[in-house]
């Protein structure tokens, strides 16, 4: 009985198939994470973009705002000032005109924020895949191309202040347009991100918009000013946003441009900063 189920065992070993090794490929390295998606970047980029270009009223609005203050101010008002460093007063503000349209437009910007959480596509970009800076990111770089984009049309109106323009001029004022529409458009990020509705909004661009503009020397020199009011000017980031395009433009205080740029730098970082911060908290 032994020796059958030896036999057995036997031809059962012998009818087994042979063991294939078989050489498994080893998964591919796993790379590092970009903290940034370029791709989701330039999409929400392109989406500011076609947003300006469909609702052109925004576009025909910063204009008519602009050259209704031009007026006002840079023709209204001239003959109650002296010349400031051989510039007209029309001259003079010429640049802080240019520094109001790009605030007014980099704040109203970010208000897609609140329309996007309304409408469920901000929940969407939150959820997919992507590092949250993407929607900080292109938000910011979308807001400041749309607000240089509008601030830039307004150099077609430099005649009309007196203002003569070069190449060299145009690039280095669109360089310092783009980078105060930097700083302003993170602000309004930092803004819509704590917002839920569109009037409170509204009503908080307009309690920050007018004393950043009226306190950042775009329509009054700097120098000479009391003590407070020079503490108020030294805070307000739109203030080295005017010196910066009025030096690009006139050659005023070119000196101190390269120190305005780097100060609207900081302030861009900091604001991104606190939005990437609002933005993660975000459900």
């Amino acid at each position: 009985m032994k020796g059958k189920v030896k036999m057995a065992q036997r031809s059962t070993l012998d009818t087994q198939p042979p063991l294939i090794a078989v050489h498994t490929t080893p998964p591919p390295p796993r790379t590092a994470r970009l903290p940034v998606d370029l791709e989701g970047i330039a999409m929400i980029w392109l989406r500011e973009m076609s947003r300006l270009w469909r609702q052109r009223t925004r576009l025909y609005g910063a204009i008519v705002r602009a050259l209704v203050w031009l007026f006002a101010l840079g023709f209204g008002l001239r003959r109650s000032f002296v010349p400031i460093a051989g510039l007209s007063y029309a001259q003079f503000v010429f640049p802080g005109v240019i520094a109001m349209t790009i605030i007014f437009s980099a704040l109203q910007s970010a208000i897609s924020i609140i329309w996007d959480r309304e409408f469920g596509f901000l929940k969407e970009v939150l959820v997919a895949p992507t590092p949250r800076s993407t929607l900080v990111l292109g938000k910011c770089l979308g807001g400041a191309t749309s607000s240089t984009a509008q601030a830039a049309i307004m150099l077609v109106f430099a005649p009309l202040a007196g203002v003569t323009l070069t190449p060299l001029h145009v690039l280095a004022a669109l360089g310092a347009m783009f980078i105060t529409a930097l700083a302003l458009s993170a602000l309004g990020i930092v803004i819509a991100l704590r917002m839920t509705d569109f009037e409170n909004f509204g009503t908080i661009q307009n309690f920050i918009t007018q004393p950043l503009y009226l306190f950042s020397g775009a329509i009054f020199p700097t120098r000479g000013v009391p003590g407070w009011l020079s503490a108020l000017l030294f805070l307000n980031p739109l203030t080295y946003g005017v010196n910066a395009i009025r030096g690009a433009l006139l050659g005023y205080n070119v000196s101190e441009v390269p120190r305005d740029i780097v100060a609207l730098l900081g302030v861009t970082i900091v604001f991104l900063g606190i939005a990437l911060m609002l933005a993660r908290g975000e459900a």
